[in-house]
């Protein structure tokens, strides 16, 4: 790492090539620590980040009915935003992001597919707690999820100060649970909430104009107003935090890192293309500012 810097500093202090020649010789060296066989010599003889290279793919445990996560498009492929990041992570370890085979599973499988060893890696929208830690190891976040208002475009409660100022005449309409009252009367205190048995009906309760607004996930409210913003809006408040991660298994500090390494990277460094399109298409969101200097985590 001394004569790395040795070198750059010098290139960039020398004239002429200067930083341009520091950059290359920077990104070349950033290209041969992506090399498999150099993460194949470096990994543990009993990690499973030397298996998943010598079986060339890796074995991702996802959904399949749950947009914008996983879901199947128009031509019955595989996508979402946790498919993108088995992509992402695909692209780093074979420098081919289809080298992926995916095996289906349903949420109640996503720990026991793990410790039976059927999968490498869960990435299915998991959120991230302290009771689950003690049976899988967690990557970084990938995504905050949160409850989020979703409402019709010019309407006059389109808005979250509308909604608020509504009071008690406010209807909001949220999936049957035992904490949904609370959940609700977190930010609108005095709000009508209308408990309903499925996803699909909170949000036709809106449709229909029986609510004001329908509290769902973040990430729908993103989904759904990315695809029909004449139909649906983002009232604009987010609350409740979840952290969404991929699981692994525990006790293998080289793939965990392995993991991470390559999604710091995707989300924070280079190496952002995959990334940065799916949170486009998925949510509506730009790519992150990735100002050079201090790191943002």
């Amino acid at each position: 790492m001394t004569d790395i810097r040795h070198s750059r500093r010098a290139a960039i202090g020398a004239g002429g090539i200067g930083v341009a020649g520091g950059l290359v010789a920077a990104a070349a060296a950033g290209a041969s620590l992506l090399d498999p066989r150099t993460a194949y010599a470096q990994a543990g003889g009993d990690s499973l980040l030397r298996t998943v290279l010598d079986r060339g793919k890796l074995m991702v445990g996802t959904g399949s009915t749950n947009a914008p996560w996983h879901f199947e498009d128009e031509q019955g492929k595989l996508t979402g935003m946790d498919i993108a990041m088995a992509r992402i992570l695909a692209k780093g370890l074979f420098d081919d992001e289809t080298k992926i085979e995916f095996v289906l599973q349903d949420p109640a499988a996503r720990i026991p597919n793990i410790a039976t060893g059927k999968v490498d890696i869960t990435i299915q929208f998991m959120t991230v707690t302290p009771g689950r830690a003690q049976q899988v190891a967690f990557t970084r976040p990938y995504y905050i999820e949160g409850i989020a208002l979703l409402t019709k475009p010019g309407s006059p409660m389109q808005e979250f100060a509308a909604l608020e100022g509504g009071g008690a005449n406010t209807k909001v309409s949220i999936l049957q649970n035992v904490d949904a009252e609370l959940s609700v009367h977190m930010v609108l205190p005095q709000a009508q909430v209308l408990q309903i048995d499925t996803q699909a009906n909170v949000i036709q309760a809106l449709e229909a104009g029986r609510v004001d607004a329908a509290a769902v996930d973040l990430s729908t409210v993103g989904w759904m107003t990315k695809r029909d913003p004449d139909k649906y809006a983002d009232s604009g408040k987010h609350w409740y935090s979840m952290l969404y991660s991929a699981a692994l298994r525990q006790g293998d500090p080289d793939w965990l890192e392995f993991v991470n390494t390559t999604w710091n990277v995707a989300m924070f460094g280079h190496y952002n293309a995959i990334f940065d399109q799916a949170i486009a298409d998925f949510f509506g969101l730009k790519p992150p500012v990735r100002e050079p200097g201090l790191p943002p985590f």
